[in-house]
């Protein structure tokens, strides 16, 4: 028996490792896999938020602003009051080190914002409430 010393995500192991040679008999293969605690079991990290709402219905003579795509918000450039334009970049997605503008679909006045930066969104997520402006 050989004792080894494996060091493994920063916690140290000492192994007893049984040396065969040729002719020793063939033993069957066995794996090895280490419990890890699932995500759930985990406490959230505070540099993402998961965040976890229903669906979102348009409020009366509102228009939701829903997610293209499954990301994080990273930027919030509007807040509930403000006046937008059509085509105006509402908030910006990071989705794998991409950032993609969401743009307001319609003139309006922003009535609800549901989403903070560092969210987590997945595609379809409302993300906020624009009210059209009267024709």
């Amino acid at each position: 028996m050989k004792m080894l010393r494996i060091t493994l995500e920063g916690k140290t192991y000492d192994v007893g490792v049984e040396v065969l040679d040729d002719s020793s008999p063939a033993l069957p293969q066995t794996s090895y896999s280490p419990t890890v605690p699932s995500p759930a079991a985990s406490a959230p990290s505070s540099s993402a938020a998961v965040l976890v709402t229903p669906p979102v219905t348009a409020a009366e003579g509102c228009q939701v602003v829903v997610s293209p795509m499954a990301g994080h918000v990273f930027k919030c450039l509007v807040k509930p009051g403000d006046v937008v334009a059509c085509n105006q970049v509402l908030i910006v997605l990071d989705a794998m080190k991409m950032e993609t503008p969401v743009v307001a679909p319609l003139a309006g006045t922003v009535r609800t914002v549901l989403v903070n930066v560092g969210d987590a969104v997945d595609d379809g997520h409302t993300l906020l409430q624009i009210e059209g402006l009267p024709q």
